[in-house]
């Protein structure tokens, strides 16, 4: 698909209280973008420094999340043009002994949240031409033992984009899958359950953000792992 011009468009950026949500919506207001901030914590959305920025209190896991997105951008901006989500939560140990709560909650946040995300907001972005981005990570490529939860819950968040690429280019809505290598976000410090295992130093989120903002701007459906290099 076509690249997408942030000077002046409206994109809505989910976690963007969290250590990359928040530079990704950096970088978009730095190319002109007006931003809806979505986050958790009102207090935590009030400080990440952008001015002009709206914000959304919504948690991903509620249905009606993206009801909400649509209609502040709509009220604030009069319109909707893209949407980052860049939340998400991991865990670590062994699948025997990770509790069913923790499997649900990967799943609620990694997949299932975002899937009800996009369905709200689609027929919105349609209007505009826009675009939905997608963080998954580099363990949709590479699962890893220790991760078994996590890493399908982003394999199947990857599959889910491959599949919207198609079903919603009919609905001139482009759809972007990113999946960073191992970052230093510190979301790998703060799991659901058990202890992150010895893991190289991770890229620096900045550059992250930067390459997904590009892959947006070259209307790029994908970003594998290798890409962010």
């Amino acid at each position: 698909m076509a690249g997408h011009t942030l000077d002046g468009s409206v994109v809505a950026v989910v976690g963007a209280s969290g250590a990359l949500g928040s530079l990704i919506a950096r970088e978009l207001a730095d190319r002109g973008a007006r931003l809806v901030l979505v986050g958790r914590d009102q207090e935590r959305l009030a400080g990440v420094p952008i001015e002009g920025a709206s914000t959304v209190v919504a948690d991903l896991t509620d249905a009606a999340a993206g009801d909400r997105v649509v209609q502040t951008a709509l009220d604030v901006h009069g319109r909707l043009d893209g949407v980052v989500n860049a939340a998400g939560v991991v865990a670590f140990g062994p699948l025997v002994d990770t509790e069913d709560a923790v499997v649900e909650e990967l799943f609620m946040t990694n997949v299932i949240g975002p899937l009800w995300m996009i369905r709200r907001v689609a027929p919105t972005l349609a209007e505009t031409g826009g675009f939905f981005c997608n963080i998954s990570a580099v363990v949709a490529e590479q699962p890893l033992p220790g991760m078994v939860p996590y890493a399908a819950a982003k394999a199947a968040l990857t599959a889910a984009d491959s599949a919207l690429v198609r079903e919603l280019r009919r609905m001139k809505v482009s759809v972007i899958d990113a999946r960073p290598p191992h970052t230093g976000t510190g979301l790998a410090d703060r799991p659901l359950a058990g202890t992150a295992p010895k893991l190289p130093r991770g890229l620096d989120p900045q550059v992250v953000a930067r390459r997904v903002v590009r892959a947006i701007e070259a209307g790029e459906s994908e970003v594998g792992s290798a890409q962010f290099a």
